[in-house]
């Protein structure tokens, strides 16, 4: 059994897995490293002599590039995957499916089709300040028709992985409708966007999507002592006190929530709300807290790396870091369904 140490405050308790810290601090660490290999390559390669001479004069050209052009662009992918990956994590939880993720269950879609609209409606140069709010609402509208559509006296997990499978394919559809009928300059601009990217990133944006995920953690936060249990069949987690149906719905429309942000910031990411989730717990087996960071840290770190590659592997064109996401995904996925059908 896993030794576990106490923190116990007046009106606080709480109890420490030692093996699920210790591996949280590793992903901290790995986390760290591809953000300094980061900020380290790319067009213009820094020494790490460079690097912290850059760090300490902003003003000169090599501070622009670590400060203004690179650093703002890896918080952005760091926020980004870790937004997903706990929205990941979170859904497969409530689902009890290892399947569920943003994208199988049609958030993404809704996201996806809503901005799309949006830029159809509008073209691609004009009010894209309001981009992010319509992707938002488009998850946030998805997330609450499916729970709608698969309520019978309650909701299953398998109602609804099964709607949002057919929410997902209708949203795709119309998705693909308003590309054919958009201009060929908002086409582009939207493939783009659907693909994940995070190019062209300012602290403008970080500062807003840093600002909604700490909002929404706010929220998750006393949800979380609830969230382990509910794997747990409906029977057996009402006998331990859980309200099943209201604990399902606060987080599916949080993990939908999370998701909408993540993707109206950096475009519609694939696979990460499934990859993130999987590694951690092949990382750490224990349900809770630590697992669930360590989805967070695990999804940053796969962005951050898909980014990385996406600007330095075939310079001097600098490609969407979801090519290299969906890359890693797509396989990933398969095997798991491999898995899943034995």
């Amino acid at each position: 059994m896993a030794e576990r140490d106490l923190t116990r405050t007046p009106g606080f308790s709480r109890q420490w897995c030692r093996e699920g810290s210790g591996r949280v601090g590793l992903a901290l660490l790995v986390v760290v490293s591809v953000v300094l290999v980061s900020l380290s390559l790319g067009k213009v390669v820094l020494t790490p002599a460079a690097l912290w001479a850059a760090w300490g004069a902003p003003s000169t050209p090599a501070g622009m590039i670590v400060t203004e052009l690179r650093l703002p662009r890896i918080v952005l992918a760091a926020l980004v995957g870790g937004a997903l990956g706990l929205s990941g994590w979170l859904l497969q939880q409530v689902m009890r499916n290892p399947l569920a993720s943003p994208d199988i269950i049609g958030v993404t879609s809704g996201a996806s089709a809503a901005a799309v609209g949006y830029m159809a409606l509008l073209g691609a140069g004009s009010g894209m300040q309001w981009l992010p709010v319509a992707a938002v609402a488009g998850a946030i509208a998805t997330a609450l028709g499916i729970y709608r559509l698969a309520w019978q006296g309650g909701v299953t997990p398998i109602r609804l992985v099964l709607m949002g499978i057919g929410a997902s394919a209708t949203l795709g559809a119309l998705t693909t409708l308003a590309l054919v009928l958009s201009p060929l300059t908002t086409t582009l601009s939207a493939y783009v966007w659907l693909t994940g990217s995070v190019y062209g990133a300012h602290w403008s944006t970080v500062r807003t999507l840093a600002g909604c995920c700490a909002l929404l953690l706010m929220v998750l936060v006393p949800l979380m002592r609830h969230v382990p249990l509910a794997p747990l069949n409906d029977a057996l987690a009402t006998g331990l006190g859980v309200r099943v149906q209201r604990l399902r719905a606060m987080v599916l429309a949080l993990a939908a929530t999370l998701a909408g942000v993540a993707i109206a910031w950096g475009g519609a990411f694939a696979f990460v709300g499934l990859v993130a989730p999987h590694l951690a717990r092949l990382v750490c087996r224990r349900p809770g807290l630590s697992q669930g960071v360590l989805a967070v840290l695990i999804g940053s770190t796969l962005v951050m790396l898909a980014d990385l590659l996406g600007r330095t592997l075939f310079l001097p064109l600098d490609l969407p870091a979801g090519i290299f996401v969906a890359a890693i995904g797509a396989p990933f996925f398969l095997g798991l369904l491999l898995r899943e059908v034995r």
